[in-house]
């Protein structure tokens, strides 16, 4: 059986790597999710087609895993912090 401190420390080890690999698949994520409202509606102007917008397929896939790895991404840094 192993020790708790020397748990701790490899999970100490690990953490950064796995908040940099979590951190670069959650900026490709985002850069890859397209948006359909352009300039226009971010000042006002007419943009009814992107209200009633529904995700289906890959860009699904890709918005919900985003926010997984967001979350784990937080996790991660929460356990950083108190370890």
């Amino acid at each position: 059986m192993v020790d708790l401190p020397v748990q701790m420390a490899t999970l100490k080890a690990i953490l950064p790597y796995a908040e940099i690999i979590l951190s670069l698949l959650l900026i490709a994520g985002i850069v890859l999710q397209q948006r359909g409202a352009g300039l226009g509606g971010a000042f006002g102007g007419d943009n009814f087609a992107s209200t009633f917008y529904k995700r289906r397929g890959a860009e699904k896939f890709l918005f919900q895993a985003s926010i997984v790895i967001a979350v784990l991404f937080v996790i991660t840094a929460v356990a950083g912090f108190l370890i």
